[in-house]
């Protein structure tokens, strides 16, 4: 599953934030939402899928876990998206300037002189 998918669920934001404080059994997140275990099993398997979570298994239980590498996609999105402007290049100031220039010589030359309004 696409970590932008797992994200997109609110329960499933909800067990990776209780996950990121520490890890939990299913039966104690099951206890801490109105859904089922099998609900709870269902987004864990998603969010492991996603490679945001992994389990370890510890004797007859199973213990999940945040994986915060799982988030380098978001990360790397939402750096993308705060990056600043690409700066201007002295390249393109220098055409900028090229073209006031020519731009001002080309209105200087189809304006009328001012003999040519006095006469």
């Amino acid at each position: 599953m696409d970590v932008f998918a797992a994200l997109a669920d609110p329960v499933r934001r909800d067990l990776l934030r209780r996950l990121a404080r520490g890890p939990a059994r299913v039966v104690d997140l099951a206890a801490e939402h109105p859904i089922s275990r099998p609900a709870v099993s269902k987004h864990l398997r998603l969010l492991t899928d996603a490679g945001l979570a992994t389990a370890d298994d510890l004797g007859r239980e199973r213990h999940y876990r945040a994986v915060a590498t799982g988030l380098a996609p978001v990360r790397a999105l939402l750096e993308e998206l705060a990056a600043p402007a690409p700066p201007i290049s002295e390249r393109m100031l220098d055409g900028l300037e090229l073209e006031v220039r020519r731009t001002g010589r080309e209105r200087r030359a189809t304006e009328p002189t001012h003999q040519e309004e006095t006469g």
